[in-house]
């Protein structure tokens, strides 16, 4: 007579996505009740409840709240864009900066800060420099042009993973060298701006940059639905892909577009966060066995976890002298990637 049924060894406990969404809520309220400004947790709890103290109002409605939303937004971009790029490359060291994404944004955002632009104010003959407020719109901007660019040359030579990889990592370089000579050139008198923003930083975001994000957001997880089944194929070498009646060049190109706009998006809000898009999906996977719904939800949830966790880490440890998200995600992230490459390997 045989026992009950186990488990196999690579199956995700049935726990661990609800687990992992409690984590995410344990880290929000962290992030929410600790700070640099010392606020008793009874009076952060009367700011939720619609009461409190106009200063403590301030500082969680208008400071904490809305860049902690930021960092969960650009970090399920991030995840989520790094996910999609390394199943459909099939490249286990993709991530958003590989295909020239996030340097595209470098760039612009570079050239908007460097070089004053002005447009005109209505009814006067004065000039008014744009606010930077823009930056989101303009980091956004180029990141999309560089992934049409990328996608064209790839499309010119035959598009696959491997033609779309190395233009990715070819314009890449070339846009971020071109970013850095304008830096060297003509920094000087913005270089502490175009570095903080170049670590990727959710220092002074606004519900602006939120609400920014936030249509993109929607947008992409509403494709999740439409893209599932042609991601899961698209693992596959094309021939493969396509013997199960898959349309793989367009299907190629759909799930790329989602990730670039995803990508854009997120590095005009918050800078190229580095290792979020690369690891989170590792993790996901490692965690989810080979579960493919369940490793593309915990990189989702993975993806918020950790941008939340290390800007409250960043927070805490610079105090009033802040580390940078990208300095915190770069700083654990390495260790944790050797890890994995220890597991799995």
């Amino acid at each position: 007579m045989s026992g009950p049924a186990s488990i196999p060894a690579d199956a995700a406990p049935p726990w661990l996505f609800p687990a992992l969404v409690v984590l995410g809520i344990l880290s929000l309220a962290a992030a929410i009740f600790l700070g640099v400004a010392d606020i008793p947790m009874g009076d952060v709890a009367a700011v939720l409840t619609g009461g409190g103290s106009a200063e403590a109002r301030l500082i969680i409605l208008d400071i904490r709240l809305p860049r902690i939303v930021t960092g969960i937004l650009a970090g399920i971009h991030f995840s989520l864009a790094g996910y999609l790029l390394q199943t459909i490359t099939r490249n286990p060291l993709a991530d958003p900066s590989l295909m020239g994404v996030s340097q595209g944004a470098t760039l612009s955002v570079t050239i908007f800060l460097l070089f004053t632009v002005y447009i005109f104010e209505p009814g006067s003959n004065t000039l008014a420099e744009l606010p930077v407020a823009w930056l989101p719109a303009a980091g956004l901007a180029g990141g999309l042009l560089a992934g049409g660019v990328i996608y064209l040359l790839a499309f010119r030579l035959g598009l696959s993973a491997l033609r779309i990889t190395l233009c990715g990592v070819a314009v890449g370089a070339v846009l971020h060298a071109v970013a850095i000579g304008l830096i060297a050139g003509w920094g000087s008198a913005r270089i502490e701006i175009i570095l903080e923003w170049l670590s990727g930083s959710l220092y002074a975001r606004s519900w602006d940059h939120a609400l920014f994000l936030l249509p993109f957001t929607i947008a992409g997880l509403a494709m999740l639905p439409v893209i599932y089944r042609p991601l899961m194929l698209l693992q596959f070498d094309a021939p493969v892909a396509r013997s199960f009646g898959l349309s793989y060049r367009r299907q190629f190109s759909v799930v790329l577009i989602v990730s670039c706009v995803l990508t854009a998006s997120a590095v005009g809000a918050v800078g190229p966060v580095v290792f979020v898009g690369l690891i989170v999906p590792h993790l996901a996977r490692f965690l989810a066995g080979r579960n493919f719904l369940l490793a593309l939800a915990l990189a989702i949830v993975l993806g918020a976890v950790a941008v939340t966790l290390g800007d409250l880490a960043g927070r805490l440890l610079g105090q009033a002298e802040e580390i940078p998200i990208g300095v915190v995600t770069a700083v654990f992230g390495a260790p944790l990637l050797l890890a994995l490459l220890r597991k799995t390997m």
